[in-house]
């Protein structure tokens, strides 16, 4: 019984490793309003969720593009298959990880409306909630999920008017481990490759799609991830 229990528990951690399982209420929650609220994001009453034709703005333009990454977002730096924070980030060398996460969806965000020409001129503003790659120590064994997660708001560029409500986008991309993960860095298929075009993806299906963006991922971790 001993030896059962032992490997049982041994199989409990393996399975909550690699930023995959649940945590903090941060991670992974749709708060009722974005965090540190600009001029951009919506106020709680107008947290919209997906309906269809009521989110779906065609003929789109996207002639401005605002991220923010709030710096009440917690960071960790820790080596452990389970680190606690809001953003985990080992894809840039050290340094403010704010700014490095912010440089990722500005770009993915910039692509993605390049392959929009519409004639409906929109502002969009990106507010991250949560950015989780891979620690080193999860990346080189048990792998999992990047979890990306960020409310998107559409504005009319001149009178500040929302077009699209704020939506809260939820992703999760499935993380390369171990030897296939040191392939894909000699390739230049880094966390950072991936990511950003994984992301540019997402929100030109976020804008362009009439449901918007949805996850099909349904991987382990991702449902460790929900529990």
């Amino acid at each position: 019984m001993k030896k059962l229990r032992f490997a049982m528990l041994a199989l409990a951690a393996v399975a909550v490793s690699a930023c995959a399982g649940p945590q903090a209420t941060t991670r992974n929650a749709v708060s009722a309003a974005p965090l540190e609220p600009s001029a951009l994001t919506q106020p709680a009453a107008s947290v919209a969720k997906k309906s269809g034709d009521n989110l779906y703005i065609p003929d789109l333009n996207v002639t401005g593009i605002t991220v923010n990454v709030p710096k009440t977002l917690t960071v960790s730096e820790k080596n452990s298959y389970y680190p606690n924070g809001d953003i985990v980030w080992r894809g840039d060398l050290f340094g403010d990880r704010h700014a490095q996460v912010e440089a990722i969806l500005k770009d993915s965000a910039e692509q993605a409306a390049a392959k929009l020409n519409g004639s409906r001129d929109v502002h969009m503003h990106i507010q991250l909630t949560r950015f989780h790659g891979l620690t080193e120590k999860a990346r080189y064994s048990t792998g999992g999920v990047h979890n990306i997660n960020f409310y998107v708001t559409l504005r009319d560029p001149v009178t500040g008017a929302t077009v699209r409500p704020v939506e809260h986008v939820v992703t999760n991309l499935d993380a390369l481990r171990g030897t296939e993960a040191i392939q894909a860095d000699k390739l230049g298929n880094t966390q950072k490759f991936r990511i950003t075009t994984f992301l540019t993806g997402v929100i030109a299906a976020e804008l362009a799609e009439p449901e918007g963006y949805k996850d099909e991922n349904r991987g382990f971790f991702v449902a460790l991830n929900r529990n």
